[in-house]
């Protein structure tokens, strides 16, 4: 039964645009760790577009698909019934893009970047939490994510202060 769940999913992302989008065009759908996995995505299309985009340009499209991920989060939730699903990743991916974008362009940083925003995405410490449960909808679902990001770029500027990464 599990499994025609599955393939039911699966058929339903490839076939709204709304839910391959918040799906992260379907890697979202990959066990374990969904949210790994999408938080992943956000690396080639950052790599690709920083070469394209100064920086002002490039915020401004990870603000865009900030907004993009709130419309396309309230529609998948709508399709799929539940708040949140675990199969939804285009919140891990838009905010660790930011998080990439406000940080120095280095393999090492971008990997501290990775952990600690994992870290606060699964464990939501600090008032994380508590917008992920009282904030609903599109909103919720994408801000307890950008809070994760933004906790994680904290931590990187206090690391940048006292460890010299080899920029």
């Amino acid at each position: 039964m599990q499994k025609q769940n599955n393939s039911d999913l699966i058929a339903q992302v490839f076939k709204n645009p709304s839910l391959f989008i918040a799906c992260g065009f379907g890697v979202g759908l990959i066990r374990p760790g969904p949210g790994t996995w999408g938080t992943l995505i956000a690396l080639p299309i950052h790599y690709a577009l920083i070469s394209l985009l100064a920086l002002e340009a490039l915020l401004f499209f990870w603000a865009l698909m900030f907004f993009l991920g709130i419309a396309v989060c309230r529609s998948a939730e709508k399709i799929l019934g539940k708040s949140d699903h675990s199969s939804i990743v285009i919140d891990e991916f838009v905010a660790y893009g930011l998080l990439l974008a406000l940080i120095p362009n280095n393999f090492y940083l971008h990997t501290a970047a990775f952990v600690l925003f994992r870290i606060f995405d699964i464990f939501k410490p600090f008032g994380i939490r508590y917008l992920d449960q009282k904030v609903k909808g599109g909103l919720g679902v994408m801000l307890d994510d950008l809070f994760a990001a933004g906790y994680a770029f904290c931590i990187l500027m206090i690391l940048l202060a006292f460890v010299n990464f080899p920029l």
